[in-house]
């Protein structure tokens, strides 16, 4: 009965010739050790990467916009020079269609409000009105503009809304 037991113990212990040695356990460890510190630096440069790219992403439009800056600085000049408020109203309302060009070609869109149906996604309703000439929930006046940037809201309109009283 001895015999059988030794032989099934003999079947449960590792056979010493699978076992690697260790040299190649010495060298998997250290390629493994070295693939970790590659990977962390990895990390951390590309991390670096991004924050660069974050802080200078708006380069282009920065300079867009300082050259509208340029123009409204110039306008305030020749109409302090002039003492013409016409001329300045004139620079100014230029200088203003100016940014809106930029700012659409940049993918900034005015929400629709006045005369449109109130939307919770896109309007923010400060103020009901009664008007029963107005079917309710219709917005009668925009009292601060909202914009979706490339299709995604960025600051809902605010707006006066009707709500009429029921009969």
């Amino acid at each position: 009965m001895k015999k059988h037991d030794e032989k099934e113990n003999e079947q449960h212990l590792p056979d010493d010739s699978a076992r690697e040695p260790e040299p190649v356990k010495e060298d998997y460890y250290d390629k493994y050790l070295r693939l970790q510190a590659e990977f962390d630096n990895f990390k951390k440069r590309t991390f670096k990467e991004k924050l660069e790219f974050v802080k200078f992403a708006n380069e282009g439009l920065m300079l867009e916009l300082v050259s509208i800056l340029d123009d409204f600085e110039r306008g305030i000049k020749s109409a302090e020079q002039k003492k013409d408020f016409a001329l300045l109203h004139q620079g100014v309302d230029m200088i203003s269609k100016q940014l809106h060009r930029l700012l659409e070609e940049k993918g900034l869109k005015k929400i629709k409000s006045a005369g449109e149906k109130f939307n919770p996604d896109e309007h923010e309703a400060i103020e009901t009105v009664e008007d029963s000439k107005k079917e309710d929930g219709i917005i009668t006046e925009e009292l601060q503009p909202g914009y979706f940037l490339n299709g995604r809201i960025i600051r809902p309109a605010r707006v006066k809304v009707v709500k009429n009283k029921e009969a």
